[in-house]
């Protein structure tokens, strides 16, 4: 059941609805002033923070605000004898879930205490997950290839410069793009990705920029693109080195005029997007082939980070398999394996031509062949050096 906090500065409301919550099996702590109730926020976890408004010391707003200013996680009732819709207005705009007035309505009350711990819940199953998925896309390395390419990120991050990542496929570019959206003031914004290789040519300028009901045969009905998705946060184009020359004119404008127009429509639309682009083509090589425009060349490179392959960051190897044999046992709901030093220092001599994604798919193939240990003879076994 939740933990709820009472902070009250008449005891005889903080009886009755200590005796209420506990015979609803709720955890119940109390405090007679803002201040103590601070002080319990700051050093317990509250699911819920039943709170009055008018006490002394520290009202119940003032409290609110400081509690939001410190992120502490709780959500808020407000409760008040003296209760206005100029009040209830406020305290909503501060943060809090929802304000009821004294003496409140036990089914009013249970009800609404319900709604708040059920969004408490929702909000730290929200926390944990995304916590789960920045540790799952986290970029793992510390040699000095890999440390250069994370000082790059943490200088361009904060800002909406255009960012072009090269690198050989199974480097690890999403990674690039992921660490720069998370890191950015756009973060709460979301990342919209678009493998540009994987779309056919035919469907692209759909894909991005979206379609009005019966621009073609198959447009049933309207479809918002990619732009439009990403109002506010990042478009990551990934392999956009295979897009094709219509598509090119078309981004180009988009970033030019920082506005789209849907296919089979005529209505400009403003759109307000970081761009960043991947590619494992060589785009100058592209551009001399006239199969890259080389003005959208210009526009997306405004800064350029090259993820250098798995053979020149070698020292890294042992970092990421560790990392492996953690998100492979979470992903499995199994144990973590343990992998023998001369197996990691055997692994250290492939080529690895598929880079970090070829190295994760080796590590799962043990994972899943191998006993409790990995050992140097499942390696040879099951991946041998060619």
């Amino acid at each position: 059941m939740g933990k709820i906090l009472i902070i009250d500065d008449e005891k005889s409301i903080r009886d009755a609805l200590r005796d209420i919550l506990l015979f609803e099996d709720y955890q119940v702590d109390e405090a007679e002033n803002g201040v103590k109730g601070l002080e319990l926020l700051k050093s317990n976890r509250y699911d819920l923070a039943l709170c009055d408004i008018k006490m002394p010391k520290m009202d119940g707003l003032e409290l609110l605000t400081k509690a939001k200013e410190e992120l502490i996680n709780t959500e808020f009732i407000m409760i008040s004898a003296h209760g206005t819709i100029e009040i209830a207005v406020e305290a909503t705009k501060i943060g809090a879930f929802d304000f009821i007035q004294k003496p409140p309505d036990l089914n009013r009350l249970l009800l609404t205490v319900r709604n708040a711990l059920d969004k408490s819940k929702l909000v730290e199953e929200t926390h944990t997950l995304r916590k789960k998925v920045s540790k799952k896309f986290e970029m793992v390395g510390e040699s000095k290839p890999m440390m250069e390419v994370k000082q790059m990120i943490s200088k361009v991050a904060e800002t909406d410069a255009r960012v072009l990542i090269l690198g050989e496929n199974g480097t690890g570019k999403e990674l690039v793009a992921r660490e720069l959206h998370r890191h950015s003031h756009r973060n709460k914004k979301p990342l919209i990705e678009v493998n540009c290789a994987a779309i056919p040519a035919e469907l692209i300028e759909s894909e991005l920029f979206g379609h009005e009901k019966g621009a073609f045969t198959s447009a049933v009905k309207q479809r918002i693109g990619k732009f439009e998705q990403a109002d506010g946060g990042t478009l990551f184009l990934d392999e956009i080195g295979d897009m094709s020359l219509s598509a090119q004119a078309k981004v180009l404008r988009a970033l030019q005029e920082n506005k789209i127009t849907r296919v089979g429509g005529d209505k400009d639309i403003k759109v307000d997007v970081r761009i960043l682009a991947a590619t494992n083509k060589d785009l100058r090589v592209e551009i001399e082939n006239k199969k890259f425009r080389e003005d959208l060349y210009h526009r997306l490179s405004v800064i350029i980070i090259e993820v250098p392959p798995l053979r020149e960051r070698l020292d890294d190897i042992s970092l990421i398999i560790d990392k492996f044999l953690d998100d492979i046992a979470n992903d499995h709901g199994n144990a973590k394996k343990v992998i023998e030093v001369e197996a990691i220092n055997y692994l250290k001599k492939g080529e690895w031509t598929g880079n970090v994604r070829e190295l994760r798919n080796v590590i799962e193939r043990l994972i899943i062949m191998s006993d409790k240990k990995i050992t140097l003879s499942d390696v040879e076994k099951y991946n041998p050096i060619k």
